[in-house]
């Protein structure tokens, strides 16, 4: 019982040892003012942080979570249809579709996929 209780304790400490001299050994020296400044997506942190934002980034981004999550309920929809009622899920499945389609239009309408200008 004694043995292994020293064979541990001197297991702890090489393991201890080699953390210490890993961690003395891997520290960098030099600072760099760019890399130990957060990153925040190509803007500088430094400069003013009221910089005007195109809305149009935004309205990309829920037009694809839009999409996105239109895929996500599609394929369910396809995998149930051996399992449910074919007159239920095609009116379910052609409602869905008809409110995805008069979304769809409305953002056309509203010139939302007008990537030009």
């Amino acid at each position: 019982m004694f043995s292994i209780l020293v064979i541990a304790s001197v297991i702890m400490m090489i393991s201890f040892t080699v953390m210490i001299l890993a961690s003395i050994l891997s520290k960098k020296t030099l600072v760099d003012r760019e890399k130990s400044s957060p990153f925040e997506c190509g803007f500088d942190p430094k400069s003013s942080s009221r910089l005007p934002f195109s809305l149009r980034f935004f309205l990309i981004t829920i037009i694809f979570l839009i999409f996105d999550v239109e895929i996500a309920l599609i394929l369910p929809m396809i995998i149930i249809i051996k399992f449910s009622n074919l007159l239920v899920w095609s009116i379910t499945s052609i409602i869905f579709i008809l409110i995805l389609l008069i979304g769809l239009y409305h953002e056309w309408n509203q010139g939302m996929l007008n990537w030009s200008t």
